[in-house]
């Protein structure tokens, strides 16, 4: 194939392109979930760990709030947002995302990103001088950078270590046994993403979770390792109950996977790890604390998830259609999602392994992979691969960090023509 000419998009389906918003929603059917985002039709959309494209009912939620808003945004907002808590749709947001984590409306806080969840947590968790913050070297900018800033703030410390040598032949185990010969009398907090974006790993949490509860049996309650996980690459992909994995916070935006609106993201925390929680931003999802101000005292009782949600005044037409990406997810099926994710991921990794030019990072393996699948290509930096993609019609790029892989990730949006499309664009480079 001839790079200066642009591959030839046939894949698909046919109807892809058509009545976006017309004709009856089938969730069984692929073609119709597909039909049910904007996407260009002229374009392979295998950038699906970046932001998502909304899906119709997402789409038309933003538009009827955006509407009421623009209608009478005093009364709009005033009944939806500070009238009688039965009728707060942020509620609904909470009762959504619990619906779908497999936990409860009052163990979520609603936030802007994963980033945003991982800064709230972090900085407000009453860490101590002397106390460290363990983590890993497989860590997105934003983890890292949350960690260290408040461990710079409280006087703690933080420390890094591998999890593996090789994330194409990872192992679990050895992974497992790594964090817990790192592990110190002095350790409060294990912070670690659930799926590594420069690597495709996934990480079995509920493994990691039981490791780290073995290690407490012997700590007291204020001294117990608390596992923090950056969940945003397997949260909308794995079919994994999050509230039932054992970990202690789990910070997730649902502007990627999940295929909610830009700017949203969850926390999820049982009770008792809320409680060990001082609000960052003062919230306006909860009467306690503005009560409290207005009788000039201090809240009662233990930090509470609303405590928690940020306030100020989000841009509510996207916070409150979130709730409609968590339908639209149980709609389909989740572990229909996962399967499809999985599928399709699988021919990109299977299909990469057998080009001799081609070094495959992402494990193999289904169970301990996701929907990010990286590689690098002898005699081209991963920048000019993706370029070439693009040029190619294919939308992948090159990872982020200090050394960076090429990327590629297949969704419930893609068929397997497009993936290999994107196949013989990278074939081509030999």
């Amino acid at each position: 194939m001839s790079l200066s000419q642009p591959a030839t998009l046939s894949h698909v389906a046919s109807d892809t392109a058509l009545a976006v918003d017309g004709g009856a929603f089938d969730p069984g059917d692929w073609e119709s979930v597909r039909a049910q985002f904007l996407l260009s039709p002229e374009l392979v959309h295998l950038s699906n760990f970046y932001l998502a494209s909304n899906p119709t009912p997402v789409r038309d939620a933003i538009t009827r709030y955006r509407r009421a808003f623009d209608e009478d945004p005093h009364g709009f907002l005033d009944d939806n947002m500070f009238g009688r808590d039965e009728d707060m749709l942020w509620r609904e947001v909470c009762a959504a995302a619990a619906n779908y984590v497999g936990g409860q409306p009052n163990e979520i806080s609603l936030t802007s990103s994963t980033t945003m969840g991982l800064a709230l947590i972090y900085n407000g968790l009453s860490l101590k001088p002397g106390q460290e913050i363990l983590t890993t070297t497989h860590e997105f900018y934003p983890h890292y950078e949350s960690i260290r800033l408040a461990a710079e703030k409280s006087g703690a410390s933080m420390r890094q270590i591998p999890l593996y040598e090789s994330s194409l032949n990872f192992s679990a185990d050895e992974a497992i046994a790594r964090m817990c010969a790192a592990v110190r009398p002095n350790t409060r907090v294990f912070g670690v993403a659930w799926v590594h974006s420069n690597t495709g790993v996934r990480l079995p949490l509920a493994d990691f979770a039981a490791a780290l509860a073995d290690l407490n049996k012997n700590r007291d309650e204020d001294d117990r390792v608390l596992l923090v996980v950056d969940g945003v690459h397997g949260f909308g992909v794995a079919d994994e109950d999050v509230a039932r994995m054992g970990c202690d916070f789990f910070s997730a935006g649902t502007h990627k996977w999940i295929l909610g609106p830009r700017g949203t993201g969850i926390v999820w925390a049982e009770p008792r790890n809320w409680a060990l929680v001082r609000p960052t931003i003062p919230s306006l999802m909860t009467r306690e604390t503005a009560d409290a101000w207005r009788q000039d005292r201090l809240p009662v009782g233990p930090t509470e998830a609303a405590w928690v949600s940020p306030g100020g005044f989000f841009s509510y037409e996207h916070q409150w259609a979130a709730a409609e990406a968590f339908r639209f997810h149980q709609q389909i099926g989740r572990k229909r999602v996962h399967d499809r994710i999985a599928e399709l991921n699988s021919q990109i990794k299977v299909g990469l392994a057998g080009m001799k030019h081609v070094t495959l990072h992402t494990p193999l393996d289904p169970d301990i992979s996701a929907g990010i699948v990286t590689f690098d290509v002898d005699g081209h930096s991963p920048r000019d691969v993706a370029q070439t993609l693009r040029h190619n019609r294919v939308i992948a790029n090159a990872t982020p960090y200090g050394v960076p892989h090429v990327r590629l990730s297949a969704g419930i949006v893609n068929f397997p023509a497009e993936i290999d499309l994107a196949l013989e664009v990278i074939r081509s480079l030999a």
